[in-house]
């Protein structure tokens, strides 16, 4: 089942109002995903930083962790969001804070990490976990989400989406992968590290390791239609872009809207119905084995 959202955003004076229209978009499509939810937003980025975001075992523990951060790096600027934070530090720290974490705050996972995407994700319904996070306050270019239905594995944090396996990427997937564990193998060898059985991961890090031998977004989907078997729907976000890709048989749900404001994906239609100037813009259904892609 699951539900899949993204907005992409033209027009800069939307940029307010990005959090706010995802975080309807989520909701709408709660009874699709009802189990978790996640979403990533694209905000601002200051050159020569990095923006980590890591998830705790509890909003006490993450609390915890980031006052050790900023005690031990004075550089770091953090925000806290419930069970999340966001730590923004200069590039020459990233590696002392890879450490420092791995050291003195174990249970804690780095979810995410760019110079603009934040990423947030956990148990319960979409509109809860919206909510939780302040999702309709934040800004940005463009934004991903996904809601759960787990029909495969257990509901839990780590089963829900997005997932993150380089700098400012992440994907949100509707499907099932059927050589997932190849995948996994090969891409281990490649130096790729797993934190979860779930096949959107692996699909996660096979665009990641396609785009680090030097290929585009939409490049790496091209090849991934070879080399990822199954059916899926894929959303994927990257610094400046948004793309879009259906397997060769699209049986999952998709349906787009494009105006000279936004383009917005959604796994239903209604998932679109509340946002600006929709009943001029123009909506079709994304072809089979076509890659869509938006970039500013």
């Amino acid at each position: 089942m699951c539900g899949i959202v993204g907005l992409f955003l033209k027009d800069p004076t939307l940029e307010p109002e990005l959090g706010r229209l995802t975080a309807g978009m989520l909701a709408t499509l709660s009874d699709r995903g009802p189990d978790s939810a996640g979403f990533a937003v694209y905000g601002e980025g200051k050159s020569g930083e990095t923006k980590l975001t890591l998830r705790g075992t509890s909003a006490a523990a993450i609390k915890e962790t980031a006052e050790g951060i900023g005690r031990a790096f004075s550089d770091a600027n953090i925000m806290l969001y419930d069970t999340h934070a966001v730590v923004a530090v200069e590039d020459r720290s990233v590696p002392r804070l890879d450490e420092w974490i791995a050291r003195e705050a174990p249970n804690t996972e780095i979810v995410g990490r760019g110079n603009r995407m934040a990423l947030f994700k956990e148990v319960g319904r979409p509109e809860k976990v919206a909510e939780r996070f302040g999702l309709a306050t934040m800004h940005g270019t463009h934004a991903i989400g996904h809601t759960r239905m787990a029909t495969e594995s257990a509901v839990t944090t780590d089963g829900a989406h997005p997932y993150s396996t380089g700098s400012d990427q992440c994907l949100v997937h509707n499907g099932s992968l059927s050589n997932h564990n190849n995948l996994r193998r090969v891409l281990a060898r490649e130096g790729f590290k797993f934190e979860t059985e779930n096949d959107t991961e692996v699909a996660a890090g096979y665009l990641s390791w396609r785009m680090r031998e030097g290929l585009s977004l939409g490049d790496a989907l091209k090849v991934g239609l070879d080399d990822l078997d199954g059916f899926y729907t894929f959303v994927v976000g990257t610094e400046n872009g948004f793309g879009v890709l259906r397997d060769g048989i699209a049986c999952k749900p998709a349906i787009m809207a494009e105006t000279d404001r936004y383009v917005a994906f959604g796994s239903e239609y209604r998932a679109l119905a509340g946002l600006p100037g929709i009943e001029t813009a123009r909506v079709w259904e994304p072809e089979p084995a076509t890659v869509y892609f938006w970039e500013r």
